[in-house]
């Protein structure tokens, strides 16, 4: 399995339809949308060896203080395969070198992945707030 940064080398095609067709929190979501959060975000794909398509995962940061971890995905086909914990892993390093005070990610259902990696739930979700939804 190999991991790129490098945006010219995502197939986004592939990634449109992975978030907008299979992802609960992505669904719908137009390509061209899909695109502008790419190009100003950090992006991790995986691929086979052969260039098969794997998962994907964006981080958007202003990489001094703060990340937000978003848009993991792993194709059905991948599954436990290790392939998120291989983003995971390749996504912790990046921030990790950037010094970054905190990252922070929304789940559902992953939580075990993430708690590998030093993710704790907040200690205080009482501060977190958000607009829209």
């Amino acid at each position: 399995m190999r991991i790129t940064t490098d945006l010219d080398e995502i197939d986004l095609g592939v990634v449109h339809r992975w978030l907008s067709e299979g992802a609960y929190w992505a669904l719908g979501r137009p390509r061209d949308v899909l695109e502008r959060a790419a190009q100003n975000s950090l992006n991790f794909y995986a691929q086979g060896d052969d260039g098969t398509p794997l998962g994907y995962a964006r981080v958007v940061t202003d990489s001094a203080t703060f990340a937000w971890l978003c848009d993991v995905y792993v194709d059905p086909g991948a599954r436990g395969q290790a392939v998120g914990k291989t983003l995971v892993g390749a996504v912790v390093e990046v921030i990790e070198s950037l010094g970054l005070k905190r990252t922070l990610l929304a789940t559902v259902d992953a939580h075990g992945l993430y708690e590998q990696f030093g993710f704790t739930l907040h200690p205080n979700p009482e501060r977190v707030m958000q607009r829209g939804g």
